[in-house]
């Protein structure tokens, strides 16, 4: 049997901050009306010059240096952005550029806030059917970029950053690494997420428009049947799941699972409130945070879950 197996993490997350106080000045609301229907504090904005690019590469390189392994040691790179810096190619084509990887492939995955998960999912498969050996995994995301600043149902929630997960191919009998992967869509719900442009349509990347009440029901909706649907193919109990690191995109979506679990906020990761939604970045980045610090340990068993623009929604389960 072979087996996903996680090795190494990292993050990056760029040096501006944007406080709650600051977007107050520039339309109406204030900072107490955000973090009481968000958990939102504030967020990092990437510099104009800044790309997504930039910060998949800094996340890459430290996950590299987590696992204390080199670049050429990776043999395929896949990407999860709806911002990327080109229509082609794909950023993570660019970044085996920049780390000087020859060999191997890379591409991206596009399911906005779901990207991750559907990104390990990918990975997972292809490493169990011998395809890839080391895998970099990386959601980074530019939604700075999409924003429509003078949008105020919009404008406050997302943020910028970058998170990496290098996952290993390795034999034999052992409970460590991906136990499963749940993956849904329902296109359905286009217009309730979605961005005002495309190639192929304004020729522009247009501006994120939402439907904040809409979006807010289905996914407590559909991330509480995706844990049951985690649990039930994993003949799994809620007391199982030693964390949950869930997508950062609303603090009451948040809670709501970790309720459905029957789980205390402290075995959550939670960083919205610093980090504001950070789209396909906002797992890794999470998950980052909580193995630097120490708060997950090897052989602990994590349950990620997202949902995003489509919609489309997903879990992906690890004992690490």
């Amino acid at each position: 049997m072979i087996r996903s197996v996680f090795k190494g993490c990292g993050s990056y997350l760029p040096e501006r901050i944007v406080t709650n106080h600051e977007l107050a000045e520039r339309v109406e609301t204030s900072h107490s009306w955000i973090v009481k229907r968000t958990g939102i504090e504030q967020r990092h904005v990437a510099a104009e010059d800044e790309t997504t690019l930039d910060m998949a590469e800094a996340a890459a390189r430290q996950a590299l240096d987590h696992a204390s392994m080199k670049a050429d040691e990776i043999d395929t790179i896949i990407i999860a952005t709806t911002t990327p810096d080109k229509t082609f190619p794909s950023t993570a084509v660019q970044l085996q550029g920049r780390l000087g990887i020859a060999h191997g492939y890379g591409f991206d995955v596009q399911a906005v806030c779901s990207g991750f998960v559907y990104a390990l999912s990918v990975a997972d498969s292809l490493i169990k059917a011998g395809r890839s050996k080391n895998t970099l995994v990386i959601g980074a995301e530019k939604m700075s970029a999409i924003l429509d600043w003078n949008d105020r149902s919009t404008c406050i929630l997302f943020g910028d950053g970058a998170g990496a997960v290098i996952l290993s191919a390795e034999e034999g009998e052992g409970e460590r690494g991906i136990v499963s992967c749940h993956l849904h869509s329902n296109g359905a719900h286009k217009d309730l997420l979605y961005t005002s442009g495309g190639t192929a349509t304004t020729g522009e990347s247009g501006v994120i428009h939402m439907e904040g009440q809409e979006v807010f029901k289905h996914a407590v909706t559909y991330l509480s049947d995706i844990v049951d649907e985690t649990l039930e193919a994993n003949n799994l109990k809620p007391a199982d799941i030693d964390w949950l690191v869930p997508h950062q995109a609303n603090i009451r979506i948040i809670e709501g699972t970790a309720k459905k679990l029957d789980m205390s906020m402290e075995r959550v990761v939670t960083t919205i409130h610093k980090h504001g939604n950070t789209s396909a970045a906002s797992i890794p980045l999470a998950l980052n945070e909580a193995v630097r610090d120490g708060r997950i340990k090897p052989g602990e068993l994590i349950l990620f879950e997202a949902l995003g623009g489509g919609f489309t929604w997903g879990s992906a389960l690890m004992r690490l």
